[in-house]
């Protein structure tokens, strides 16, 4: 029996759109494909890089949300710990056996603080959770929750560092922060997380260089005002895909926080590095894969990836390897393809770029893993939806 057979075979509810050891051209659309041999590649570029710019290098894991990809960041790119953004989120990464997590955001509800202090105990024995803080406020209750549970938390204070969301401007409010958090029952101080989010999709280099210049600049009086407090501060954490050689290179930076590197998405494609090329140290490694289900209209074919399978707030995918065909625009659950020759038919398979690999992943269940032109493994998009 082939492998396709078995998957049409597989019980009702059994929903996967491949198996391993089927050829590509078998797997159900629309669905995210992983190259794997690209993904590899991506990981250990970015490891290699990291380790020779001495810093660190945790991962987002809001990325892409699964564990088998974490998994494999650590054990070929070179990572020592990934970031979470909410906390149900971290608890998916604990519970598949990652072993240092930090929550690179705020967390102030009662109920959230709680399961956080008990993410210690979740995971493999000696779980390091940490969080970011910039109200004092929370430093009691996250004090109050790792208190009750025996475990310790690892708290950071965030700095707005230029990006106008989160964090404390450095000043007093970042010394009584630090000085609050030294003095909790368990709590420990971690140092400082400034990441600025928006200058990471600055194409121009000598503008994301200059937007750069200013958030370092406030990095630096960050550090100075807890010098001055005579705070040690182990960790300044941040820097993304769009800025890494900056953070790496500053002196400053002791650890990473990259997450689209891994994948890469259209949006980052556009990112320009000193030379004018588009960050060639990275390859494509996220497809949406697409069939053509009408073609009934000369110049125009129609495909199975619509808006419920891909975000475009970051712009529309790229039909990849391919400038015959363009992908003109979306509805619900049908994408516009310009066709102007009529090169495609019925059930013709397309791989899409992404324009903004994150939301895009949260929304499906599985990647494929594709080597070579077959199938090798079937991955779940772990924390899909764990959004509080």
């Amino acid at each position: 029996m082939d492998v396709a057979r078995r998957l049409s075979d597989l019980e009702p509810g059994y929903d996967v759109p491949a198996l391993p050891g089927m050829r590509e051209a078998e797997i159900q659309t629309p669905c995210l494909v992983l190259d794997l041999a690209a993904l590899e590649c991506n990981l250990r570029a970015m490891g290699d890089y990291a380790r020779s710019a001495g810093v660190g290098l945790r991962v987002h894991g809001k990325m892409h949300k699964s564990v088998d990809v974490a998994k494999l960041q650590h054990e070929i790119g070179g990572a020592s710990g990934i970031c979470c953004q909410k906390v149900s989120e971290a608890e998916a990464f604990a519970r598949g056996g990652i072993a240092d997590i930090l929550v690179s955001n705020e967390v102030t509800d009662p109920n959230k603080i709680d399961r956080l202090a008990r993410l210690p105990k979740l995971g493999a024995s000696g779980t390091r959770i940490g969080v970011c803080v910039d109200d004092l406020a929370t430093v009691a209750e996250l004090s109050a929750a790792a208190t009750r549970h025996g475990t310790e938390l690892r708290c950071l204070v965030e700095i707005d560092s230029g990006a106008n969301r989160c964090g404390v401007a450095p000043g007093p409010d970042l010394a009584a922060l630090a000085h609050a958090i030294i003095a909790a029952p368990g709590l420990s101080f971690g140092g400082i997380q400034a990441y600025q989010g928006a200058m990471q999709h600055i194409a121009d280099f000598e503008a994301r260089k200059a937007a750069f210049e200013a958030s370092l600049a406030i990095t630096r009086q960050a550090l100075a005002v807890l010098r001055a407090e005579g705070i040690p501060c182990p960790t300044v954490t941040g820097g993304g895909t769009g800025s890494y050689p900056f953070e790496a290179g500053s002196g400053v930076y002791t650890e990473l926080q990259c997450g689209s590197y891994a994948f890469m998405d259209a949006d980052y494609r556009t990112v320009l590095d000193e030379s004018g090329a588009t960050m060639p140290e990275f390859a494509h490694a996220l497809f949406l894969l697409t069939s053509i289900m009408s073609h009934v209209k000369p110049g125009r074919a129609i495909c199975d990836a619509g808006l419920k399978v891909q975000s475009v707030d970051s712009g529309l995918p790229v039909v990849f390897g391919r400038d015959d065909v363009r992908y003109l625009g979306c509805s619900d659950e049908h994408g516009v393809i310009a066709d102007p020759d009529s090169v495609l038919r019925l059930n013709d398979r397309l791989k899409l770029v992404p324009g903004h690999c994150d939301p895009t992943c949260n929304l499906h269940d599985w990647y494929v893993g594709v080597r070579n032109g077959l199938v090798e493994c079937l991955w779940p998009v772990s924390a899909r939806g764990k959004s509080w």
